[in-house]
Formats: C-alpha cells, structure tokens, sequence
C-alpha cells in the first residue's frame, strides 16, 4: 500500500494517461490547426480556377465517391489520404503541391505541409468561393480578415 503525503498542500495527481489526454485536448493533437496566411507555392496554381469541377466529381483513379481533392495546378480531382491516397501520389509524381478538399473546401500546401486560409490568401479566394457555391448553391458568408 502507498504512503499518503503528510503535506499540507496536495498536488492533484493524475491517473495513468490522463496527462497524454489532457496534452492532447490542448496541443497540437486536439486537431485544432492554424491555417497559413502565406505560401510561396501560389506560383503554381491553374490559371482558370473560376471553373472547376463540381464537389460531388469522383476520383479520377478509382471513383471513389467521398473524401476527394481538387489539385489546384491541374484540377484533376483524386481521393485523400484516408481513401486511396491519389492525390497524395499525384503530388510526389508531379509535384502539384496544392490542393483544395471537396469535403470541407480547406485548402492543403503538400510542399509546406499545412493548411492555407483561403479566404486570406487572394489568389485563392475565387476558388474557394467558386467551391462553395458549387457546394452550397450560394456565396460564402462574408468574413471581415
């Protein structure tokens, strides 16, 4: 049996994995994730992202219905990373570093591994509103940057 502190202050102790939970729900494991403001890699975008394919567009590789990505250089549209990770083979064969996600439209930089605000960053406003109406049926609320 364990000795109990005779300490007038206690310090709460956790239990086993209660610290790995609690690092999680604040740290960068709790999914919460800053969009960047700049990219070097706009360079590379499509010249004509006002017309794109629709967010329901299959895979082009393996019809995957769900969970798609639209390559803003070429706009081919190829699965995720959770799917059969198309659009990440994409990017290491032609180096087509950005990519925005039919899913939830955020915006993904392979070169710089983060996500891009795309409603900050200019030269991708037009695609994510163009994305969003296609999406939605309506522009994208406005917000003030």
């Amino acid at each position: 049996m364990a000795k109990e502190s005779s300490s007038s202050t206690s310090v709460p102790v956790m239990a086993e994995g209660e610290e790995e939970e609690e690092l999680m729900l604040h740290g960068s494991d709790s999914g919460w994730v800053e969009a960047r403001t700049h990219c070097d890699h706009l360079a590379s975008l499509n010249s004509d992202l006002l017309h794109i394919p629709t967010p329901h567009t299959p895979c082009n590789r393996c019809q995957h219905p769900d969970e798609n990505w639209l390559c803003l250089c070429c706009k081919d549209v190829l699965c995720s990373r959770f799917v059969n990770k198309h659009m990440l083979e994409h990017f290491r064969h032609n180096n087509h570093c950005l990519a925005l996600s039919f899913s939830d439209l955020s915006v993904w930089c392979f070169s710089c591994d983060a996500y891009l605000d795309a409603q900050a960053i200019l030269p991708l406003r037009p695609v994510y509103e163009t994305a969003y109406i296609l999406k939605f049926g309506e522009a994208p609320p406005v917000r003030t940057l």
